[in-house]
């Protein structure tokens, strides 16, 4: 067998004995990042500050843990241009574009609902690109995820006066991560998840840190709440829900990993409820459990994940 095959039923052994567990993992982590951008704007930071020293921070711990294990990073060009590319869409691109949004006025649950249209264009695009079939259960399920984040957010959909340009940038953020998620099943990187995160990590951190200096917005906002942001989305958003989506991305496939997404919104309402006291509407509990179904068609129906290279 070869070395290709080998490590793609490596990957699906893997996916299935872990799935389930990574599935709840990522959707918790990965919407603890929206209660993280509400931390740091009741600290007055600015997106380029928040996001420049959390993947500073996030950079210098990968690189000490890669040092202290004697884990070296690979050297090789090639490596380095595949994992920046990968880096500036599903990272800088992505969350710039949405704190960014959320800066100037667009309401956290359109944004939600705007991040919610990723499955159907990854879905789409997938099973042109990388072989990954969609059933029409597939698609009904996928249906029935957007639909339950309509409900959860339609509440939140009130005019506020946000300029009509300000949309565009949840919406680009959007894209990029799709095409993040498109081209990481598609380039297939040989990389395992530790080099693959702190290399991303060390790009990111790059580019949005030097992006925050050029911007005269590198000084962190007075008080420690600002710390408590930075540090909440360092453990939660990134160590856990990208490492995990990097995880089920690779073991499980493009269309399913955008599908659990669906349910960020809703479990976002949660973390929000939780943290910050904020009520559940009706409406919300509807859409969680809507969506709830229409994830569990999507990865019940799916057809094994096949390899792209």
């Amino acid at each position: 067998m070869s070395v290709t095959g080998e490590r793609v039923r490596l990957r699906e052994r893997l996916g299935r004995r872990a799935g389930p567990l990574a599935a709840v993992a990522l959707v918790v982590t990965w919407s603890s990042g929206f209660v993280g951008a509400e931390l740091a704007h009741r600290a007055g930071a600015a997106p380029l500050t928040v996001l420049g020293w959390r993947f500073a921070l996030l950079a210098v711990l990968l690189l000490t843990v890669a040092a202290v294990l004697r884990k070296p990073l690979p050297t090789s060009w090639r490596a380095w241009g595949r994992q920046t590319l990968l880096a500036v869409l599903s990272q800088v691109g992505y969350l710039f574009l949405v704190f960014e949004g959320v800066t100037q006025g667009v309401h956290g649950g359109t944004t939600s609902l705007i991040a919610a249209l990723q499955p159907l264009l990854v879905a789409t695009v997938a099973g042109r690109l990388l072989g990954e079939r969609s059933t029409p259960l597939m698609w009904l399920g996928m249906l029935l995820g957007l639909g339950g984040v309509a409900l959860a957010v339609s509440g939140d959909l009130q005019q506020t006066g946000t300029p009509l340009w300000a949309y565009a940038l949840p919406t680009a953020g959007m894209l990029c991560l799709a095409i993040g998620t498109v081209l990481t099943r598609r380039l297939d990187p040989p990389e395992d998840l530790f080099p693959t995160i702190t290399m991303q990590a060390v790009i990111t951190g790059v580019i949005l840190f030097v992006a925050a200096a050029f911007a005269g917005q590198v000084a962190p906002p007075a008080g420690g709440l600002f710390w408590v942001a930075v540090g909440w989305l360092l453990a939660l958003a990134s160590l856990g829900g990208y490492v995990m989506y990097v995880f089920v991305n690779r073991t499980q496939g493009a269309t399913v990993v955008s599908t659990l997404l669906y349910l960020t919104p809703p479990t976002t309402m949660l973390w929000v409820f939780l943290m910050f006291g904020e009520p559940i509407s009706v409406l919300g509990l509807v859409g969680l459990a809507v969506s709830a179904v229409g994830v569990v068609l999507v990865l019940r129906s799916r057809p094994a994940v096949r390899g792209s290279s």
